[in-house]
């Protein structure tokens, strides 16, 4: 699978800002057309001060979220640790393995944030738009916003505002720990976004699509003999 919209990613942190509010004007938030039938899941892992980069996407059927495809590549990242801007550390090497998959998916779950953002347009956000794919964020906490209340049973939730819109929310997946925050990345409602999320946490905090990119991703890293 290759992006449908290109543009340079070895540039500043002020050229990335740039390009990241000229192209949140292309999100679209969108009933989807049809069921999804086929999902990616997406991640990263990389040891702590290294630029090396492990990045996975994990393909998975909606009828029982089992894996069907996975694809890790290993690659040096020449963008900074810069809040905000992960997307141009972590979307690179993402691309690379979109290109080895043979299942394109339908709908991607992303670990980390959708227009959830400062400027709302997140790594979920960004992949969803390249690739003009349905996409979801679901990140472990807050980056921007404030919650209506903070939910406590599982399958609550409760709006994140921000600078006066509606920008994601707050999702209790697993009772006792706390809440991830789930946001639109690209032609999906945030009602939508909620219940596929709510429908993949299989009694995990974490939905099963980044919860298996993340366990692959970790398991590449952790068996390299890149320390």
């Amino acid at each position: 699978m290759l992006p449908k919209l290109n543009h340079r990613w070895d540039v500043s942190e002020q050229e990335a800002k740039r390009i990241q509010l000229e192209l949140s004007s292309l999100v679209r938030e969108q009933k989807l057309t049809s069921k999804p039938k086929i999902i990616a899941g997406v991640d990263i892992s990389y040891n702590v001060g290294s630029n090396l980069l492990f990045a996975g996407v994990v393909i998975l059927s909606t009828d029982d979220l089992s894996i069907i495809e996975k694809v890790v590549v290993a690659e040096e990242s020449k963008f900074p640790y810069i809040p905000g801007l992960l997307s141009f550390r972590e979307t690179p090497p993402l691309i690379q393995a979109f290109s080895k998959i043979k299942y394109e998916p339908d709908i991607i779950f992303v670990d980390g944030q959708g227009i959830a953002h400062p400027r709302f347009f997140g790594i979920a956000s960004h992949i969803g738009v390249i690739y003009d794919k349905p996409s979801i964020g679901v990140a472990k906490s807050i980056l921007v916003g404030t919650p209506d209340r903070i939910p406590t049973k599982i399958g609550e939730f409760s709006y994140i505002r921000y600078k006066g819109r509606i920008i994601g929310a707050l999702l209790c997946s697993q009772e006792g720990r706390e809440p991830i925050v789930v946001s639109i990345g690209h032609k999906i409602t945030l009602e939508e976004a909620i219940e596929l999320t709510k429908k993949a946490c299989l009694g995990y905090r974490i939905p099963e699509p980044t919860r298996l990119a993340h366990l692959v991703v970790n398991e590449a890293r952790r068996s390299s003999k890149v320390k």
